[in-house]
């Protein structure tokens, strides 16, 4: 970060020893990091770390965030760095905001992303106040993001590194939630920096692997899951063609993803077949050829803007956008309907667009994220 001669490196015009930081720390690498870097620089650190779920269902999945492990792991460095560290029950929060929802989503034949709601909803909302609370100046992240000041005050940018960009998870961060947020990371050009900074500290956790799924959902099993919240939810029903003909049976609508080919048990068809559509009241799975999943108009809602003019104050803008988290952002035409719904208009079609995925907007040129909203309607 460029800093001019009255700036810590947090951007505040105060000595470190005076700017009261809150970590977020989940017990990975990425966010212990922060912590230790901050601590180094003799910032007045306050780590926090979530307890988001039931520990006895988490420890048998290593990697899990806030899981048991997770928490000891945060809390050891805290202890190496002597800063105080406190842990937080919010799994009553979690659960109303995030994982009820994510049922719901799925039941209805949509595809959620509870990562987004949960920072949305718990970390910069719930944890924001609570740092606030502490008398915090700041609060910071592990995640891999860029806040950058601009004419009119911060904005989100992509992180330096494509490979670990979090942009898609953080679209619904608000200008004023990125007032008070920090991304120390999101300059970093590799992971191995990361680690590097990690050994630097002498910090356990140095070599710690990444989580990969869900916190909530071992495995990347999301069926059981849900039928765990939602005993019942796996009704089965038909395998339907697109042109109407009765293919097979399925074991509930649950199991299946808009744009899935492997799994369905319909072998032995002349042409591949793809879900094209869930029929949730009818309990149906629709599948069609590839063409099928083509779209080109996506409508979007609950939308975050963060562009310098207001959303509606153009007919149209042209930006690029990205639908789902492991593709890259595609040119379109975004045309406002109010401040937070639009139809999205790709310039080339996309494949497998699902409704509870995030189309997330993005400059056309540069590193610059313009929010986003939900995909809400299927095809």
């Amino acid at each position: 970060m460029a800093l001019d001669g009255n700036l810590n490196s947090l951007g505040l015009a105060k000595a470190p020893e005076d700017t009261r930081v809150v970590v977020a720390m989940s017990g990975g690498v990425d966010s212990s990091v922060v912590a230790a870097e901050l601590a180094r620089e003799g910032y007045d650190v306050v780590g926090v770390t979530l307890q988001l779920y039931d520990h006895g269902a988490a420890l048998a999945k290593k990697g899990a965030c806030c899981a048991g492990i997770d928490i000891h792991d945060a809390r050891r460095v805290a202890e190496e760095m002597g800063f105080p560290h406190y842990v937080l029950d919010y799994e009553n929060i979690f659960k109303d905001a995030v994982i009820d929802e994510f049922a719901d989503s799925y039941l209805a034949g949509a595809t959620p992303v509870p990562c987004i709601r949960c920072n949305e909803r718990v970390k910069f909302k719930d944890l924001l106040e609570t740092a606030k609370d502490l008398d915090a100046d700041c609060m910071a992240t592990g995640h891999y993001i860029q806040r950058k000041m601009g004419a009119n005050g911060p904005e989100l940018h992509m992180a330096a590194d494509p490979a670990r960009d979090q942009s898609y998870f953080l679209f619904s961060t608000t200008p004023e939630q990125l007032s008070f947020l920090r991304f120390p990371l999101g300059h970093l050009v590799s992971k191995a920096e990361t680690r590097a900074l990690a050994s630097k500290h002498g910090l356990a956790v140095a070599d710690k692997p990444d989580s990969q799924d869900i916190c909530f959902v071992p495995d990347g099993n999301y069926a059981s899951v849900i039928e765990k919240l939602r005993p019942g939810a796996a009704e089965p029903g038909e395998i339907v063609h697109a042109d109407g003909r009765v293919l097979g049976e399925h074991r509930g609508v649950i199991h299946y993803t808009i744009g899935q080919r492997r799994g369905l048990g319909i072998g032995g068809l002349e042409e591949p077949l793809y879900v094209v559509k869930l029929d949730v009241d009818a309990h149906r799975v629709v599948v069609g050829p590839k063409e099928m999943l083509a779209t080109r108009t996506v409508p979007v809602r609950e939308i975050n803007w963060l562009g310098d003019e207001p959303f509606t104050s153009r007919p149209e803008w042209r930006l690029s956008v990205k639908l789902r988290s492991t593709r890259p952002p595609r040119e379109a035409v975004i045309r406002p309907l109010s401040d937070t719904t639009a139809e999205v208009e790709l310039i080339a079609p996309e494949e497998g667009v699902s409704p509870g995925q995030a189309c997330v907007f993005y400059a056309n040129e540069g590193s610059r994220v313009f929010g986003g909203g939900w995909i809400w309607r299927g095809y």
